[in-house]
């Protein structure tokens, strides 16, 4: 077994070091800060600095996103992907060291770079190594690697924090992210260069057909669905009455639901056809987001927790596949661009979130526009999957 899992070559290894990457990238680089947020809130962030850091984290990965569409040899791939997981790490432990405003600013904008790297290039080196002639459910695996990296890292952060403080908590995590960065960087490489008229295609604009640019388009609705409780979900589940504390056991619920989520939804997706099924998880992340603004009651906000979880990692994984399905021959040119999309919603929903709450005082506003913004773009769907038929 041992030998097994550090074959370069063996599927098992592939997909392992594919789930440690996710969690340096998005477990430790991004969603650890959701993890940490009341914490920070309790006297060091204000609600608007922290969705400003949000919003910056979010433009790092729409440049790495943008970035991605353009490596195009397998090889530099590679290279990006090491480049990325340093940054990680680093960007991770300035947090840990310092209170500078201007250092947390940059790091989180480099940190947003630096996921970008291993979610988008790690997930295309990853489908280049994998050895399956149907690689969807294996992809499905790989994306449960987004619900694991949520779980792993409020562990973490709830084990330091009972003794200590958030700063201890980000040390903890930037070591913990060095350690298993390693094996993600010797596996997801190759024993020796790839050669080039393998991988060398041109960008092709006919791929970006109506039924495509809807799809990109629905991608932007989800990115604002997927950023406000990715974001504020703690905080929003503990501004409620009787509900102060349970935000974080509502954050540990979205990572759990999280990780079979990209498996069952991958699935029906095969058996019912991925713009069915995306409607779907997008009708019931809606419901998620909208608990919160009409009730406070425990058991139900807890649902919200798990309903987005549930959904949001399923749904970059549906959309993900799909892009990669429909531009064949170079996957990561759709998956950059939708992903890019992704990333303009990413950017701009903490924004508005913070004027919102500032105008209004609570996060009311902010859920009912999310909600309208996510239904917009199961319109478009609805409409994409006429224009197909």
């Amino acid at each position: 077994m041992r030998k097994t899992l550090l074959d370069r070559n063996n599927n098992i290894a592939i997909l392992l070091a594919g789930i440690l990457a996710i969690v340096v990238g998005i477990g430790v680089g991004r969603f650890a800060f959701t993890s940490l947020l009341p914490s920070m809130l309790d006297g060091f962030l204000t609600l608007t600095y922290a969705g400003i850091l949000a919003s910056l984290n979010f433009a790092g990965y729409l440049a790495g996103a943008v970035f991605s569409i353009f490596i195009k040899d397998i090889n530099t791939k590679v290279k990006y992907f090491r480049i990325g997981m340093v940054l990680s790490v680093l960007t991770t432990f300035v947090l840990a060291t310092t209170t500078n405003e201007t250092l947390w600013l940059v790091s989180r904008v480099i940190a947003g770079f630096g996921s970008a790297m291993l979610i988008i290039v790690g997930t295309a080196i990853v489908m280049v190594k994998l050895n399956f002639e149907d690689k969807t459910k294996a992809m499905g695996i790989h994306f449960s690697g987004i619900g694991i990296a949520i779980v792993v890292s409020d562990l973490i952060s709830r084990y330091v924090l009972h003794g200590g403080t958030w700063s201890d908590a980000w040390l903890v995590l930037s070591l913990f992210a060095f350690i298993i960065s390693f094996y993600s960087v010797y596996i997801l490489s190759f024993d020796k260069q790839l050669k080039q008229q393998a991988i060398k295609h041109k960008l092709s604009k006919s791929i970006f057909s109506p039924y495509v640019v809807l799809l990109i388009l629905a991608y932007f609705a989800e990115g604002v669905g997927f950023v406000v409780q990715g974001t504020f979900l703690p905080d929003i589940i503990n501004s409620l009455d009787g509900l102060d504390g349970y935000g974080s056991l509502a954050w540990l619920l979205v990572g759990i639901a999280g990780i079979p989520s990209s498996i069952i939804w991958m699935r029906l997706a095969h058996k019912y056809g991925s713009i069915n099924i995306i409607i779907v998880a997008m009708s019931i992340q809606l419901v998620g987001i909208l608990i919160p603004a009409l009730t406070n009651n425990m058991y139900l906000n807890l649902l919200s927790g798990i309903l987005y979880g549930g959904t949001f990692i399923g749904l970059v994984a549906l959309f993900m596949n799909l892009g990669g399905r429909l531009a064949a021959k170079n996957p990561v040119v759709l998956m950059g661009a939708m992903t890019a999309t992704y990333g303009v919603g990413q950017v701009t929903a903490p924004l508005y979130c913070v004027a919102l709450i500032e105008y209004f005082g609570d996060y009311d506003a902010a859920l009912y526009l999310t909600a309208f913004i996510v239904f917009t773009g199961i319109v478009l769907l609805v409409y994409a999957k006429r224009i197909e038929a």
